[in-house]
């Protein structure tokens, strides 16, 4: 019988990688850290001992309480108003093992796009290196359906994967030339960071502003952006910190009236090719944390 203690050890050392796992399953840190919590309260009540590797009974509990919720997820993202954007994560010391998994914001949504199998599938398999043995019990299939699960997925979300991957300092510069111009109304240097098909979605989730369709091409981004800079009255957005979110070069502000968002972008060729806005405040909340506990520790270096 193992100790209350050992099995709270157990469960914490792999906590950071089952939320994580949550989290790309579902696109939303809330929903994970829920799962997380359920499958704590099921590991609470087994006999820990007798559970040969705790790891893989874990990552078994919490992949299908993701594939139960996913039901209901999709169900409810069919009515979602506007763009549905996977909640922003940012890259800090706290979750820097994101980069580990390599998928970026477009890889997620490229993954919206498959089945509840074939996501669990190609996630398990492709991207935390589970045995398709494992997986196959996890999703009560035989190894040869898995491993066709996850081939029809990687070909899913092989074009979702960036050609030319961005270096942090270009990405940085790119995030900041473009808060500069879209907040001054400067179209023609916007204009010059564009890629001619550059697509734009905006996620107020209906409780903010956003455009309710993807916004295609540099000229219509460049209108919306001088509507915005024009009803704004002159009022300009307030920089709040350069950003990775979800792997993608970006920024958090705030706009003219205080709404909390983040910005992140697809590059390619050194134009930017998508934009993503998140302003949905129930998927903020994370970052709004995030930078509380960052101002929290400036103030505490600065003693």
């Amino acid at each position: 019988m193992t100790s209350p203690d050992a099995a709270v050890q157990t469960f914490e050392a792999h906590r950071p990688r089952l939320t994580r796992l949550a989290y790309r399953m579902l696109g939303s840190t809330a929903e994970a850290e829920d799962i997380v919590q359920d499958a704590w309260l099921r590991w609470r009540r087994v006999d820990a001992g007798s559970v040969g590797d705790a790891g893989a009974f874990l990552r078994r509990v919490v992949t299908r309480l993701c594939l139960d919720l996913l039901k209901s997820a999709r169900a409810r993202r069919e009515t979602y108003t506007g763009s549905w954007l996977p909640e922003p994560v940012l890259e800090d010391a706290a979750n820097d093992d994101l980069r580990e998994d390599e998928l970026t914001l477009t890889l997620m949504l490229a993954l919206e796009r498959l089945s509840p199998l074939e996501r669990a599938a190609f996630l398990l398999h492709d991207v935390f290196g589970v045995p398709l043995r494992e997986i196959a019990a996890t999703l009560d299939r035989d190894p040869a359906a898995v491993r066709q699960l996850a081939a029809r997925a990687r070909k899913h979300v092989r074009d979702g994967r960036p050609r030319y991957p961005v270096d942090r300092e270009e990405g940085n510069r790119i995030a900041e030339a473009f808060f500069a111009a879209t907040s001054s109304g400067e179209l023609d240097t916007l204009r010059g960071l564009l890629a001619e098909d550059v697509v734009l979605r905006s996620d107020g989730g209906g409780r903010v502003v956003a455009s309710l369709n993807p916004i295609e091409g540099v000229e219509r981004v460049c209108r919306l952006v001088a509507g915005l800079h024009r009803k704004s009255g002159g009022r300009r957005p307030v920089f709040v910190r350069l950003a990775w979110i979800d792997g993608l070069p970006g920024y958090v502000s705030r706009d003219p009236q205080g709404v909390l968002q983040t910005t992140a972008f697809a590059i390619e060729d050194r134009r930017i090719v998508a934009i993503f806005v998140t302003r949905n405040p129930e998927k903020l909340a994370g970052v709004a944390r995030a930078l509380v506990s960052v101002g929290r520790a400036g103030c505490s270096q600065q003693r």
